[in-house]
């Protein structure tokens, strides 16, 4: 067992980790850095993992965020392939898995979420991948092959997004989620059932209001027999049905805890130099004016970064208003805000299902909007969005 001292100490090696290494080289050119991260990887994008890698158009050396000289330039001793598993804010020490003491004197928490894991008899089969990691890529890459057949369960964020690369890569694939139609939290109905209905044009087999109920393998087979009855017979499995923020850190710290670590304006948690930013972080949304846990790379990049020019004393408040994007065969979109489809919804289409806009609405203020094969326009919605302004629906619709 060993103890050493650092100025700056992030735990988590993900988007918004590297990220708040930028951000502390802003406002301090020198002092002493360490990341420590579980995964053995340096600090890499998720994004092209459901996306890209599958279509050939990224390789994995194109995913990391920053080469190792980066690291080496800005000086940061990286830990990476190390779990952090205990944390004491008061002694500002944390405790890593091989029992190393470290102290420091301010810290990010950027530990991400944890895969949800299925309830089904043989949710914990090796056979099942809870795809969330570059080595669930790597492993999926060499099973998941042309002439092959995957069960996808998940029918959001990344279970559209998986099932729709597999296909295209002449993967035989079946997807089974418990909404009744795809990405139902996102989508209004009536483009989530046009998108399903292009799903299933490309042979891909869907199964919705259902979920797995037991699993077993068979020989080289994945036998799954679901709630409603359904027989699927696959060569593998993958799961995307989504994450829990990874807390447990700072709940067993006595860090204020909820959906997420809560944070004020500054990304600060409860205990004073302590920050939390990325997956994990319950923050205020300001152009919002409600507290939210976002789970997207472009959040999880400039909170990073803003927690760590924080960490080094900048004392800024996090304003930003984060986007994602997604591709699901030719559909693909941007989005920005809160685009949560228990809202009011006003779209304004060019080709229906296809090309056009949809506008979340809340009490006449536009809370977020989805760009459908629209390109350019995040920052327009986002001036909407920030504005707070009721606007009748009129003036949305071209």
């Amino acid at each position: 067992m060993t103890e050493d001292s650092c100025k700056y100490v992030i735990i988590g090696g993900g988007p918004a980790g590297a990220s708040a290494v930028q951000g502390i080289r802003e406002v301090d050119g020198s002092g002493p850095i360490t990341l420590f991260g579980a995964e053995k990887h340096l600090p890499y994008n998720r994004s092209p993992l459901s996306k890209n890698l599958w279509l050939g158009k990224k390789n994995v050396e194109d995913i990391f965020i920053h080469p190792q000289r980066f690291y080496d330039e800005y000086g940061v001793t990286l830990n990476l392939g190390t779990r952090i598993t205990g944390l004491w804010p008061d002694q500002r020490l944390i405790l890593d898995e091989h029992g190393n003491r470290h102290t420091f004197e301010t810290l990010l928490l950027a530990t991400g979420g944890l895969p949800q894991k299925l309830s089904a008899q043989g949710g914990d089969l090796e056979a099942l991948c809870y795809f969330r990691y570059l080595d669930d890529y790597l492993r999926m890459r060499a099973v998941a092959v042309a002439g092959t057949s995957v069960l996808v369960v998940g029918g959001g964020y990344i279970g559209s997004e998986i099932a729709a690369v597999l296909n295209t890569n002449d993967v035989s694939v079946t997807m089974i989620f418990p909404e009744s139609y795809i990405c139902r939290q996102v989508f209004p109905e009536d483009l989530a059932r046009a998108v399903q209905a292009m799903y299933e044009e490309y042979g891909v087999v869907v199964i919705p209001d259902d979920i797995p109920a037991s699993i077993t393998q068979r020989a080289d087979k994945l036998i799954t027999l679901t709630r409603k009855g359904n027989y699927i017979e696959s060569d593998c499995a993958i799961v995307g049905a989504g994450i829990t923020p990874d807390t447990t850190l700072a709940r067993e710290a006595g860090l204020n805890v909820g959906d997420g670590i809560l944070v004020d304006e500054y990304l600060e948690t409860s205990a004073p130099g302590i920050y939390a930013a990325g997956d994990n972080a319950y923050f205020p949304y300001q152009a919002l004016d409600r507290h939210m846990r976002v789970e997207h790379w472009d959040n999880a990049l400039h909170q990073g970064r803003l927690a760590g020019r924080n960490m080094a004393g900048a004392r800024e408040q996090y304003t930003h208003i984060p986007c994602f994007f997604s591709e699901m065969f030719e559909f693909c979109y941007e989005a920005v805000g809160d685009v949560n489809a228990r809202l009011e919804t006003v779209s304004d289409w060019q080709k229906e299902f296809d090309t056009g806009t949809i506008y979340y609405v809340d009490n006449g203020k536009v809370r977020g909007a989805l760009m459908c094969n629209v390109w350019e326009k995040v920052e327009e919605a986002r001036e909407l969005i920030r504005r707070g302004d009721p606007v009748p629906e009129r003036m949305l619709i071209a």
